[in-house]
Formats: structure tokens, C-alpha cells, sequence
């Protein structure tokens, strides 16, 4: 099917360009996006929680160096009291 659509000039440069960069005509490109946009949609419709998988991805290198520290600490020894 044919049809026409409206994108700002900015897109259509990066998809046009992305499209020369992987061999494949932008109608390709265009389809492959949509399919891909409307799987993503329907995994995430249904299930809500989908949708923040990976959004604490940032935090990451925090938490492996409280790791690092809470394993520094229990590695110590600490000197035994003997009363």
C-alpha cells in the first residue's frame, strides 16, 4: 500500500542516511520501524511494568562500587577481644 507521510526534515535526513548506511530502501526501514514500534507496544500493553525495565540503568556503576565498599568492609578483619 501506498501512502504519504508528514516528518520533520531532520528525520527524514537521519532516516534517509540510516537507510544508505544499512543498504535498504527507506520504505524497508520505515516498515521494519512501525513493526518494531507496534511489537513493543503490544508487549508493553500488555504488561504495564515493562515499561520501566531499565530505567535505574544509570544507577548502575553506584551500585557495584556500595558493592565494592560493603565488600571491603566485611573482608576485615576485626581484632578479637578476649576478656
Amino acid at each position: 500500500m501506498k501512502t504519504t507521510l508528514e516528518m520533520p526534515d531532520a528525520l527524514f535526513r537521519r532516516a534517509k542516511a540510516t537507510a544508505a548506511h544499512l543498504g535498504i530502501p527507506l520504505r524497508q526501514l520505515v516498515t521494519e520501524a512501525v513493526e518494531e514500534k507496534l511489537r513493543i507496544s503490544s508487549i508493553e500493553s500488555r504488561k504495564p511494568w515493562m515499561r520501566h525495565i531499565g530505567k535505574l540503568k544509570h544507577l548502575s556503576k553506584e551500585t557495584q562500587r556500595i558493592d565494592r565498599v560493603i565488600e571491603d568492609s566485611f573482608e576485615q578483619i576485626e581484632p578479637e577481644t578476649w576478656e
